[in-house]
C-alpha cells in the first residue's frame, strides 16, 4: 500500500495570526473535500473518474515556523494564568491571542520550531490520544539524537525531562491541538535556542511548580536551528510512516 503523503512547508519567521489563518484555509479546504465525497457517497454516485478522486482527496500537510514573541491561550485555559496585563504585554512587544486550541497558556518565540500538522486522520486512525503519543514520540526521537533523554508526564502532554522527578521535572516541548472532522490543526513547539525568560510572565500550559527548558539550556550550547528541523522532519516521517514531499512535487503527483 502506498504511503500517505505529506507535503512540508517551511513558513519562516511567521506572526501567530496570519500562520493560524493559513492552517484554516487548509483545514476548510480539506473539510469541503470531505464534505463533496460524502455528498457524493450519499447520492448513492458511483465514483469511477479518476480526476475526480484526484480533486477529491484531502491532502496532508507539515508546517514550520517561528513566531516573534506572543502567549497564546487555549480553549480551557486560564487567563489567571497569564501573569502581565494587556499594557505591560504592549511595552514588551508580546502579542496574545486566545485559540481554538486544547491546552492552557503557552508562550511561542524565536528560535522555538514550532510545528503544525494538517492531518486528515481518516487517512490514518481516528485516535486523537495515539495522535498526541505519536506527535511525542517524534520530539523524544529527535531529542535523543542530542543524547537528551526525554518522555511523557502522566496525565500531562507534551515532552518533559526527568517527568518523575519530584522537582526536576522540566517541560520542553508544549503541544495543544484542534481536530475537525478528523483533520488536526495546532501542534508542537519545541524550545530549541528559545528565550525561556518570557515563561516567567506566565505559568506555562497551567501547570505551577515545574520548569520549563531547551535544547540549549540543556546542552549548555547552541545548536543548529536547521539540522534540528531536518530531524524532527525524518523522524515525523519515520513515526506517522508517511512520504514528506515538497508543495511543488504534490502538484506534479497529482497531474502524472
Amino acid at each position: 500500500m502506498d504511503k500517505q503523503h505529506v507535503i512540508f512547508e517551511d513558513l519562516g519567521i511567521i506572526n501567530y495570526k496570519s500562520a493560524w489563518d493559513y492552517q484554516e484555509v487548509l483545514v476548510k479546504k480539506n473539510i469541503d473535500i470531505k464534505s463533496e465525497i460524502r455528498k457524493t457517497e450519499a447520492n448513492n454516485i458511483a465514483i469511477h473518474n479518476s480526476q475526480f478522486k484526484i480533486q477529491n482527496k484531502t491532502s496532508n500537510f507539515l508546517l514550520f515556523c517561528e513566531h516573534p514573541p506572543v502567549y497564546t491561550l487555549g480553549k480551557s485555559g486560564h487567563i489567571e494564568n497569564v501573569l502581565l496585563s494587556e499594557d505591560e504585554m504592549e511595552e514588551k512587544e508580546i502579542e496574545f491571542f486566545r485559540t481554538n486550541r486544547g491546552g492552557d497558556i503557552t508562550f511561542h518565540g524565536l528560535q522555538q520550531v514550532v510545528g503544525y500538522p494538517i492531518l486528515d486522520l481518516e487517512n490514518f486512525y481516528t485516535d486523537i490520544g495515539k495522535y498526541l503519543r505519536s506527535l511525542e514520540e517524534v520530539i523524544i526521537l529527535t531529542l535523543a539524537e542530542y543524547n537528551i533523554k526525554a518522555g511523557r508526564s502522566k496525565g500531562e502532554t507534551g515532552v518533559w525531562i526527568d517527568p518523575e522527578i519530584p522537582g526536576k521535572e522540566r517541560k520542553i516541548c508544549a503541544m495543544g491541538i484542534r481536530c475537525s472532522r478528523w483533520i488536526t490543526m495546532h501542534g508542537f513547539a519545541l524550545n530549541v535556542n528559545t528565550d525561556l525568560s518570557y515563561f516567567n510572565n506566565i505559568i506555562p500550559c497551567g501547570i505551577i511548580n515545574k520548569q520549563v527548558t531547551s535544547v540549549e539550556k540543556e546542552l549548555g550550547h547552541k545548536v543548529d536551528f536547521e539540522e534540528i528541523k531536518e530531524k524532527i522532519k525524518r523522524n515525523f516521517a519515520q513515526v506517522f510512516d508517511v512520504e514528506i514531499t515538497s508543495p511543488h512535487n504534490h502538484l506534479h503527483q497529482a497531474m502524472a
